[in-house]
């Protein structure tokens, strides 16, 4: 696998997600993609917002690198886009076009699955998002809790 850029946008607490379509399910992401032969991840990132959701942006930082078992790494930055720009479908020259739709969602409109995707990608170093999960309190809420299915024995 090729190392990949993604860019984490966030607007009034909102994030900036792709719904794709991948394995035959559905799910939410940030835009990102593959690092092009020479090309520094910092670009990749911005050329990937463009691609995926017509959008110029400026790296604020970088959140976080994410080392993958197949020895690619992943590089995540904050990303600031002005607010007269609006989000548009692009396209996935990489894929088969697995974007579906592009939008601005706030955390509690997504599934737990997704969301655990997002605070691996550095959520919680956005600005609010870490007073956000010290307000969930201390609840297991692990979907397949009630099946055979998800369930772990500790200590085993």
């Amino acid at each position: 696998m090729r190392n990949r850029s993604m860019a984490f946008v966030v607007r009034n607490q909102e994030i900036l997600v792709e719904k794709l379509f991948y394995d035959g399910r559905y799910f939410y992401s940030i835009p990102g993609g593959g690092i092009e032969e020479g090309e520094p991840p910092e670009k990749a990132a911005i050329r990937e917002l463009n691609e995926e959701c017509g959008l110029d942006g400026e790296i604020v930082k970088k959140l976080t690198e994410i080392y993958r078992a197949d020895g690619s790494t992943e590089h995540v930055f904050e990303v600031s886009v002005s607010e007269d720009q609006t989000p548009i479908k692009g396209y996935d020259p990489e894929d088969h076009q697995p974007i579906k739709d592009v939008c601005w969602m706030r955390l509690d409109q997504l599934t737990e699955r997704d969301r655990a995707f997002l605070w691996s990608y550095g959520l919680m170093d956005l600005g609010g998002f870490f007073d956000e999960l010290l307000r969930w309190g201390e609840q297991i809420s692990y979907p397949s809790s009630g099946s055979a299915q998800g369930r772990y024995e500790l200590g085993k």
